[in-house]
């Protein structure tokens, strides 16, 4: 029973951090306000991640496409992990490296969004995206771990969890994800 309680006050602890950082949470607003931006425009907004962040982009880009708490129109949100034959041959033809920077090179548009999910910072995949997306014009916006890794230099907006905990920040990962989600779907559709 400790365990879990020490697991579960390890959680909170990280989530009390966040809300301590008005720099972390002035973030998060800016990046609803780019996500409306870029739905009002008629632009996309791409999710990637690899393993649990992949879970996790997948997860993120539904609530986006489907549906939050409203019944409601569509946004043109997608995780580009989604087709398995697609990564199945990029990552055989040409490397597991290049499996997102391909597809946005063939999907990605000027003013667009990228959204990269990696708790290190540090995936090569995630990098080799961010460059390509600056590249053709998007935005990017990073959620990692504490530091921020090597994502931290190509992230327009940066979401860095103060942990250095993978669980951990996957958490707040998705807890910052729902946050962005409600109040994008809120402002899109019901605009004040």
């Amino acid at each position: 029973m400790d365990k879990i309680k020490s697991i579960i006050k390890s959680s909170i602890e990280v989530k009390n951090k966040i809300l301590l950082d008005d720099k972390l949470l002035q973030t998060v607003k800016d990046c609803v306000n780019i996500l409306l931006t870029a739905f009002k425009n008629g632009n996309k907004v791409l999710f990637c991640g690899n393993g649990g962040s992949a879970a996790d982009a997948q997860h993120l880009a539904a609530e986006l496409s489907g549906r939050f708490y409203m019944d409601r129109d569509a946004l043109a949100a997608e995780a580009l992990h989604c087709n398995t034959s697609y990564i199945t041959a990029i990552g055989n033809d040409y490397g597991y490296d290049v499996i997102y920077s391909r597809l946005i090179k063939g999907i990605g548009n000027e003013g667009d969004i990228l959204v990269g999910l990696s708790t290190s910072g540090n995936s090569k995949n995630i990098l080799n995206a961010f460059t390509t997306a600056k590249e053709k014009g998007m935005v990017t916006i990073g959620f990692t771990g504490e530091s921020g890794g090597k994502l931290k230099k190509l992230a327009d907006y940066l979401i860095n969890v103060p942990s250095d905990d993978t669980p951990r920040i996957q958490e707040s990962h998705i807890m910052i994800g729902h946050i962005i989600c409600q109040l994008t779907e809120e402002q899109y559709f019901s605009p004040l």
